[in-house]
C-alpha cells in the first residue's frame, strides 16, 4: 500500500515529466496517451486530447511521483494540481478507504474495473482533497 503524489498538468506533461527526469537522472518514463485508450463509440476524443499525457510516472529519490494533463476544457489552477493516488494489492482496503472519504465529498468516478487496473475510482473529500484509487497490479505504470 502507498500514497503517491499525483501532479496535473495543462498540456505540457510531456516536456514537463522529460525535464523532470533529466534533473533527477531517472529512467526515461513510459507516457500513456488518451489516444492510446480503447476507443468508446459513446465517448469519441476530441482530437487535441489525443496526444495529451494520460498517465506517466517517475521514481524519484525512492518516491514514486505520478504525472498527468487535464483534459480538454476540465478546470485547471497553477498551485492545486496535486491529488494524492491510494494504490493498494487489496480491492477491500480500496473500498473501505473510498467509501469513508466519499462520506460528505464529490464521487468523480466510482469505484469500477477500467482497462488499466482492476479496482480505479476518484474523488474529492470533504476536505477539498482529491483522491484516485488504483489496485496495484505489480506493474510498474
Amino acid at each position: 500500500m502507498s500514497v503517491n503524489v499525483y501532479l496535473n498538468f495543462k498540456g505540457n506533461c510531456r516536456e514537463v515529466v522529460q525535464f523532470y527526469a533529466r534533473v533527477f537522472g531517472t529512467a526515461e518514463p513510459k507516457i500513456m496517451t488518451f489516444g492510446d485508450t480503447p476507443a468508446h463509440p459513446d465517448y469519441p476524443l476530441p482530437d487535441e486530447a489525443k496526444n495529451l499525457v494520460m498517465h506517466t510516472r517517475l521514481m524519484i529519490n525512492g518516491s514514486n511521483v505520478m504525472f498527468s494533463d487535464t483534459f480538454p476544457d476540465m478546470p485547471f489552477v497553477v498551485g492545486n494540481n496535486v491529488s494524492l493516488a491510494f494504490v493498494s494489492k487489496s480491492v477491500d482496503e480500496i473500498k473501505s478507504a473510498f467509501n469513508q472519504l466519499k462520506e460528505g465529498g464529490t464521487v468523480g468516478m466510482e469505484l469500477q474495473e477500467t482497462y488499466w487496473s482492476k479496482c480505479y475510482g476518484s474523488l474529492t473529500d470533504k476536505f477539498g482533497t482529491e483522491w484516485l484509487f488504483n489496485f496495484d497490479n505489480g506493474e510498474e505504470w
